[in-house]
C-alpha cells in the first residue's frame, strides 16, 4: 500500500528510545496475573508511532521472553482515544470499539523464546493520539520481564549472552557523541538537536586512539557506559583503495594493502568492541561504505568508470577486506553488522539492482556465514529523500510513465524508503534471514525550507509534474558533495516502517563530504572536483553543475555554513 508523508509525532524527543521509555511510563509495572504452568511467561513491547494531522502509522514490535508459542500468537491492547485501525501489515488485525486484536499471519504462528514480531498498522485519529496503556501475548500482560516487578522496572534493554536482538535499535537509548553535541550546541539553535545520536566514524588506523583532538573508540564506549546508553554506532571506513570513485574521501591505505587493514585496522577494532567491559552495549557498525556499489557501477571501460575502482576490481581487496570485518566483528556477541546498499539513486536500476545484492551476499558468504550480518543501510552520507509525497513511479502524464521522466531516468524507486524495502525482499530472497532489518540515514535528507514543494507539479509534461513536485531539490541525483539547499531529515527513530530497523543520522551533520578546493593534509583525504561549486560536472552526474556549498574544509571536518542551511531547512522543521 502507499504511505502517506510520515510526520514526527509532536513531543517525541531522541527518536530511537522515546516512543518505548514513553511505552514504559505509559503501561506501569502492573504484575503478571497469570503464568503459564510449563514456562515463566512474559514479553515486552515497543510501540513506535508516526502522526500527521489526522492519522499516524505505529510498529507494534512484541518480543517473546517465554517459552516458544507454536500454535499461534495473539496481541491485544486497547486505545485511549477514538483511534481507528484501518489497515494492516505482518498481522491479521480487528477493533471493537477501542479494543484492537493482532493474530499471527499464516506463514508466522510460531515465535521462539526472544524472537520479536513487528506487526504495523495505519490509523486515523483526532485530539489525543497516546499510546496504548497495555499489551498481552496470548493473555499474558507484557510488562518487560518473566516475571512480577515491585517495584516498577523501567531497566534499558538486555541481550542474554551470545544472542542478538532482533532490531538492536528498539528500546535503545542510543549514544549522542559529545564532541559533536558540542559543535551542533555552539551554533545558533543547534541546541534544539544536539541530544540527536551520530555516528562515530573510525576512518583510519589513528582515529582508532583518537587524532587530532577526537575522541578514541574507548574513549566512545566508556562515555556511553557512563551515560547509562543502550547502543553506540561505529563507522568502520578504511578499506584499501578506499571510495576508489571519488578523491574527496580517498584514505591511507595504498590498493594492495590488505595485510595492514586486516592487522592495524580491524584486529585492533575487534580487540576492543570484544572487551568484556562492553558486553552489555549493543555496538551498531556500518562496514565500509561506497565501497562494493563501485564494483557494480564504476568499473569497466564505460565513461563512469575509474582506474582506480577497475584496479580494486582486479584484486578482490573490498571483498577480501570487508569479509574479514564481518567475520572478525561478526564474531562479537553483542556487535550488529550493517552493510552499504548505496542509495536509490545508484543502485536503483534494474542493472544495478540485482547485480549489487548478488556481490553483498557473495562477500557476506566469504566471511563464513550470512549471519555476521544484522542488515544493511542506505543512503548513508547522502540526499536521496525519504519519501517522495508528490508523484510516485506508478504515475503518468499525458500516457508517458514517470519513469521516463529525465530526473527518474527508467530507475525503479523514487526515495529511500520504497528503495530499502525492494532491496530487503531482494536480499531476502539470496538467503537472508527474514529478520534483517535496514537502516536509512535521514541526517541530511528532508530538503525544507521555501523551495520545499508544497504539492504536485504541473501536468503539462512529465519532467514538469517531476520536477514541479520533487521535494529532493538537487541538480543532478548523482550529486553527493556538501548539497546546497539539503535540510536535516527525519530524527533517528526505531523500528518507523515495516523492514526499516531505524532511521538513524550515521553521518553526522555539519561534517563536511570534501574541501571545495585542495587542501594539503595529513589524512590521505584528496580533492574532488565534485565538492568545487564551479565545477561543471562529469559523465556520472549528466555532465551538470555540482551543486556543492562553498568553502566547505576537508571531508569530517566542522562545517558551520553547512550546518546552519541544514538546520534551516530541516523537514520535520526543527523546534
Amino acid at each position: 500500500m502507499r504511505h502517506p508523508p510520515v510526520r514526527r509525532r509532536r513531543g517525541a524527543r531522541r527518536g530511537v528510545a522515546a516512543a518505548s521509555a514513553a511505552l514504559l511510563l505509559a503501561s506501569g509495572t502492573v504484575a503478571l496475573a497469570q503464568a503459564q504452568a510449563s514456562a515463566a511467561a512474559g514479553c515486552k513491547v515497543d510501540y513506535t508511532a508516526n502522526s500527521w494531522d489526522s492519522g499516524f502509522t505505529a510498529t507494534v514490535s512484541v518480543t517473546n521472553l517465554g517459552d516458544p508459542i507454536t500454535g499461534g500468537w495473539t496481541l491485544e491492547w486497547d486505545f485511549a482515544g477514538n483511534q481507528q485501525v484501518t489497515s494492516g501489515w505482518s498481522g491479521t488485525f480487528s477493533q471493537s470499539g477501542s479494543h484492537v486484536t493482532v493474530t499471527n499471519p499464516g506463514w508466522s504462528s510460531t515465535l521462539g523464546t526472544d524472537a520479536t514480531v513487528s506487526p504495523g498498522f495505519q490509523a486515523t485519529y483526532s485530539g489525543d493520539n497516546a499510546a496504548p496503556a497495555e499489551f498481552t501475548l496470548n493473555g499474558v500482560l507484557c510488562t518487560g520481564s518473566t516475571g512480577p516487578t515491585d517495584p516498577p522496572t523501567t531497566d534499558p534493554p538486555t541481550d542474554p549472552p551470545g544472542d542478538r536482538a532482533d532490531n538492536p535499535y528498539a528500546g535503545a537509548e542510543v549514544y549522542v557523541n559529545p564532541q559533536w553535541a558540542a559543535n551542533a550546541a555552539a551554533e545558533p539553535g543547534g541546541g534544539a538537536i544536539a541530544d540527536e545520536p551520530t555516528g562515530v566514524w573510525m576512518d583510519r588506523i589513528a582515529a582508532i586512539e583518537g587524532a587530532n583532538g577526537k575522541m578514541g573508540l574507548r574513549d566512545h564506549l566508556d562515555t556511553a557506559l557512563d551515560q547509562g546508553d543502550d547502543l553506540v554506532q561505529v563507522v568502520v571506513y578504511n578499506l584499501p583503495g578506499r571510495d576508489c570513485a571519488a578523491l574527496a574521501s580517498n584514505g591511507e591505505l595504498g590498493p594492495d594493502e590488505i595485510g595492514r587493514y586486516k592487522t592495524e585496522f580491524i584486529d585492533p577494532i575487534a580487540d576492543i568492541l570484544g572487551d568484556e567491559k562492553y558486553a552489555g552495549l549493543r555496538i551498531v557498525t556500518v562496514v565500509e561504505i561506497d565501497s562494493l556499489p563501485n564494483l557494480i557501477t564504476n568499473v569497466g571501460d564505460g565513461d563512469v568508470a575509474t582506474e582506480n575502482c577497475n584496479e580494486m576490481l582486479e584484486n578482490g581487496n573490498y571483498q577480501e577486506g570487508i569479509a574479514y570485518a564481518l567475520q572478525e566483528l561478526g564474531a562479537i556477541p553483542n556487535v550488529y553488522n550493517y552493510i552499504d546498499i548505496g542509495h536509490h539513486g545508484w543502485l536503483g536500476w534494474d542493472d544495478n539492482f540485482s547485480s549489487s545484492a548478488d556481490l553483498l551476499t557473495e562477500v557476506a558468504q566469504m566471511s563464513g556465514s550470512l549471519g555476521n550480518i544484522t542488515g544493511f543501510i542506505t543512503n548513508t552520507a547522502n540526499y536521496g529523500a525519504l519519501t517522495e509525497p508528490y508523484f510516485s513511479i506508478n504515475d503518468s502524464v499525458n500516457g508517458t510513465s514517470v519513469r521516463q521522466s529525465s530526473w527518474v531516468d527508467w530507475n525503479r524507486y523514487v526515495d529511500e524508503l520504497s528503495y530499502a524495502q525492494a532491496y530487503r525482499q531482494e536480499l531476502v530472497g539470496n538467503g537472508f534471514d527474514d529478520g534483517i532489518g535496514m537502516l536509512i540515514d535521514t541526517s541530511r535528507n528532508g530538503w525544507g525550507g521555501a523551495d520545499r514543494p508544497t504539492g504536485p507539479g504541473p501536468t503539462t509534461d512529465v519532467d514538469a509534474y517531476v520536477d514541479g513536485g520533487r521535494t529532493d531539490r538537487r541538480i543532478h541525483l548523482g550529486n553527493w558533495c556538501n548539497q546546497s539547499g539539503a535540510g536535516l531529515g527525519e530524527r533517528p527513530t526505531a523500528a518507523p516502517e515495516p523492514g526499516i530497523d531505524a532511521y538513524v543520522w550515521i553521518k553526522p551533520p555539519g561534517e563536511s563530504d570534501g574541501a571545495s578546493e585542495e587542501i594539503p593534509n595529513d589524512e590521505g583525504k584528496g580533492f574532488d572536483e565534485m565538492c568545487d561549486p564551479a565545477y561543471g560536472g562529469n559523465p556520472r552526474n549528466g555532465g551538470n553543475p555540482s551543486g556543492a556549498l562553498p568553502d566547505a574544509p576537508i571531508s569530517g571536518h566542522w562545517f558551520s555554513a553547512q550546518f546552519q542551511e541544514l538546520l534551516r531547512n530541516a523537514n520535520p522543521p526543527v523546534q
